[in-house]
C-alpha cells in the first residue's frame, strides 16, 4: 500500500532550527528512545557512557565533507557560484551552477577558468575544470557547504564544526551530521568500556537536501550515493554481529550502507559500490540494532528511515515531544538514540 509524504509532516518553529552548532560537541541534547518500553529519556550526548556497553559497537561515516562552494564569476561581471558534486577522471567534474547558462558557457571559479559542458535533467552540469585540480582548489578556496536551512554565510569555525573528528576520506557534499556530536575524548572513553569503533564511507550527496514532492514516498526518486566498505571492517562487523553484539548505526548514512551491503541477516559483504535504497515503514533491518540520528526535515525520506527503525507512533510522538521541550533541529541539532 503506497505510504503518503504527508503523514511524515509536524509542526516545527523556525526558533528551534539550530544555525550554530552546541559550544561543545558532546553536550548537545540527546533524547533516548527505548523501543521495548516505550519511554524517552532527556540526557547529554557524553551520557552514551551510561547506555552504550561492551556488548555494543558503533559503526561510523568517516567521509570528509568538501568545501564544495566556489564563488564563480560571469564574463559580464555577474556572479555566480559553483557547487561541485563530484569530481570524475579527465579534469571534469559535476556542479550546480547558479544562474542560466548555456553549453559552453565560460566562467572564472575562484580564479580558475572552468567551461560548462552540459547540464543534466537534474540540473547538474558537467563542467570542464581546464586542468585545474578541483580538489585542491576547492581545499584551497571553498566555503562550507552549510544546508539551506542555516541561512547564514560560512565562518572559518564551520571548517571544524562541520566535519566529525574522525572524518578522513574526502566525498561528501553534506555531513554525516549524527556523527558531529562525538569528541575524541567521548570516543576514548566509550572504547574503555569495550565498546569498538567500525568505519566506512558513504559520501553524502546533494539529495539529502531536496524535498519530497511526490504525494507519496514510493513515487520518490532517491539519489543514488556512493559507498565503501573495506575487507577488514566487513570482516570485523560480521565477526561482532556473529559474538551477538548490537550495532549502533551513527547516522542515516551508516544505516543506509550497511542495509546496503547486507546479503544476509547480520552479514554486509565489502567493496565498492552506490545506493538508492529507500527505507520506509514497513522495512525489515539486516544490520541495524540501533541508531543515533540528529531530528530531521518534515515529509523527508530519513524521517521515513527513522520511523521505520523505531516505530511510526513512537517516533512522531518522539518528535512532538522534542518541539515541546525545545530540542535544538536538523545538522547542528540535538540527537536522539533509539535502542
Amino acid at each position: 500500500m503506497p505510504t503518503p509524504v504527508d503523514i511524515f509532516d509536524y509542526f516545527l518553529p523556525d526558533g528551534l532550527i539550530a544555525l550554530k552548532p552546541a559550544p561543545r560537541r558532546d553536550e548537545c541534547r540527546l533524547m533516548a528512545l527505548d523501543r521495548a518500553s516505550g519511554s524517552f529519556r532527556d540526557m547529554l550526548f557524553k551520557d552514551l557512557r551510561e547506555i552504550l556497553t561492551e556488548g555494543d559497537f558503533l559503526v561510523v561515516n568517516n567521509t570528509r565533507v568538501r568545501n564544495a562552494r566556489l564563488e564563480a564569476v560571469k564574463p559580464t561581471g555577474g556572479r555566480s557560484e559553483l557547487f561541485v558534486t563530484e569530481t570524475l577522471p579527465g579534469g571534469k567534474c559535476r556542479a550546480l551552477v547558479r544562474g542560466r547558462f548555456k553549453p559552453g558557457s565560460e566562467l572564472i571559479a575562484a580564479g580558475r577558468r572552468v567551461v560548462l559542458i552540459e547540464k543534466d535533467t537534474d540540473g547538474v552540469w558537467l563542467v570542464d575544470s581546464c586542468g585545474t585540480d578541483m580538489e585542491a582548489l576547492m581545499e584551497e578556496a571553498g566555503h562550507v557547504p552549510l544546508p539551506p536551512y542555516i541561512p547564514r554565510p560560512d565562518e572559518p569555525s564551520d571548517k571544524i564544526d562541520y566535519q566529525t573528528v574522525y572524518s578522513r576520506e574526502a566525498g561528501s557534499a553534506a555531513a554525516p551530521t549524527a556523527g558531529l556530536h562525538f569528541t575524541e575524548e567521548l570516543l576514548d572513553s566509550l572504547k574503555k568500556a569495550g565498546v569498538e569503533v567500525v568505519e566506512l564511507t558513504l559520501d553524502v550527496g546533494l539529495g539529502t537536501f531536496r524535498p519530497v514532492k511526490t504525494a507519496t514516498l514510493e513515487e520518490h526518486v532517491m539519489h543514488r550515493e556512493n559507498y565503501r566498505i573495506e575487507e577488514e571492517a566487513a570482516e570485523r562487523i560480521n565477526s561482532l554481529k556473529r559474538s551477538g553484539k548490537r550495532l549502533a548505526a551513527v547516522g542515516s548514512t551508516v544505516v543506509r550502507a550497511l542495509e546496503s551491503a547486507a546479503c544476509e541477516k547480520g552479514r554486509v559483504k565489502a567493496g565498492k559500490d552506490s545506493t538508492d535504497l529507500l527505507i520506509a515503514p514497513g522495512y525489515d533491518f539486516m544490520m541495524t540494532d540501533m541508531m543515533i540520528t540528529n531530528f530531521h526535515l518534515p515529509k523527508s525520506t530519513l524521517l521515513a528511515m527513522v520511523a521505520a527503525f523505531g516505530g511510526y507512533d513512537f517516533i512522531m510522538e518522539a518528535y512532538r515531544r522534542a518541539v515541546e521541550e525545545k530540542y535544538r533541529f536538523f545538522s547542528y541539532g540535538d540527537a536522539m538514540l533509539i535502542r
